[in-house]
């Protein structure tokens, strides 16, 4: 009963808040419908500077295809190599393709002409894409060279390379790491610098049914705010799990036990808000960083992709686009799921442990 009443209490300071019930019904909403959008890994509006020096048909047919692609701005042509190089300079071109003289010859007699694609690689991923778009332009230009270069390709998951489908699950991550992590730690911390935490340290309130009622309601939080965000995933864009619905909740609530073990232990040991947040804030961003939520962890260096079998968002990143994607069931993921709960667990325990009821 007395851990009925701490969790009345929650939700009554939750609710007389002027900003968290707003943050709570804003947060899933911007997070579903901007971030999709931005989020993203696919190049556009590479601006492209040509240098013909044959024009001809041929390259002309060129400059045609990349004026007319989606992810080009054409720069316009310029005389020379140099100029096109200086726009780069300058900023206001991001790569320069010089076709050669005797292009257009040279491929009615079979031969193969050399084109130059020169990328600016200030951004390596805009400087890199680009010149690989760019790349398959040029060979779709050559009717023979595009057949025998083609590889067949058979995608077997997100056919449509729907990258809202790839980011969409990972960003549960996020909405789990702020409704459960953030959040009850502000909320303890602010009661220690208003001093009403010392109330409750002098009542007969064991050390479990303190820090269960400072947890419960943000899970309960997150469950809502989880399926605002399955429902807008649906509504705005029209994907859904494939894999078992319940599988994606107990993913939820196992991140959900990790971060806010997390968040507890963060505020025993802080004495303010601003520290908390620090704290808080530095290891967040390593563990997003460090999880594979952005870029692939094999692409890490061996000591920091090491980091990712302790790393518990990498195994819900993992396990929930398995699930969402792939239509994984709990046989695909019961690896994930048991590590995710081991580490929960031991969080949750060394939580219990740092709290100190009488200091």
């Amino acid at each position: 009963m007395t851990l009925k009443y701490l969790i009345q209490k929650e939700f009554l300071q939750i609710r007389r808040n002027a900003f968290l019930p707003k943050l709570i019904i804003m947060f899933p909403i911007v997070i579903m419908c901007v971030m999709p959008w931005v989020m993203q890994m696919e190049v556009k509006n590479i601006v492209v500077d040509v240098v013909d020096n044959d024009r001809s048909t041929r390259s002309q047919q060129i400059v045609h295809s990349i004026e007319a692609s989606d992810y080009f701005i054409s720069g316009g042509q310029k005389a020379t190599y140099r100029d096109a190089l200086a726009e780069i300079e300058h900023g206001k071109a991001d790569v320069v393709l010089v076709i050669p003289q005797n292009y257009g010859k040279d491929l009615e007699m079979g031969k193969m002409p050399q084109v130059l694609i020169a990328a600016n690689a200030v951004n390596g991923t805009k400087g890199s894409m680009g010149s690989a778009y760019l790349s398959q332009i040029v060979t779709h230009s050559v009717p023979y060279a595009s057949i025998l270069s083609q590889p067949s390709i058979l995608l077997l998951y997100n056919q449509h390379q729907n990258y809202k489908l790839y980011m969409i699950p990972a960003l549960l991550a996020i909405v789990m790491m702020l409704m459960t992590g953030f959040l009850p730690t502000l909320n303890i911390v602010g009661e220690k610098e208003a001093g009403t935490i010392e109330q409750i340290n002098v009542t007969p309130v064991s050390k479990w049914a303190f820090i269960l009622s400072k947890l419960i309601p943000y899970w309960l939080i997150a469950l809502f705010v989880i399926t605002v965000c399955l429902l807008l995933a649906w509504l705005v864009y029209g994907i859904t799990p494939v894999g078992p619905l319940w599988l994606v909740y107990v993913l939820a609530m196992l991140l959900a036990l990790f971060f806010s073990s997390f968040g507890l232990i963060i505020s025993n040991y802080s004495d303010t808000m601003q520290q908390a947040v620090f704290v808080m804030w530095f290891f967040v961003v390593c563990i997003m960083l460090l999880s594979g939520l952005f870029t692939p962890t094999r692409s890490m260096p061996q000591w920091a992709y090491l980091t990712t079998y302790v790393n518990p968002m990498h195994y819900f990143i993992d396990a929930i686009r398995t699930v969402f994607i792939r239509g994984g069931t709990l046989q695909h993921v019961w690896h994930q799921i048991v590590a995710l709960f081991a580490i929960g667990v031991f969080m949750a325990s060394w939580a219990a442990q740092s709290y100190k009821k009488n200091s």
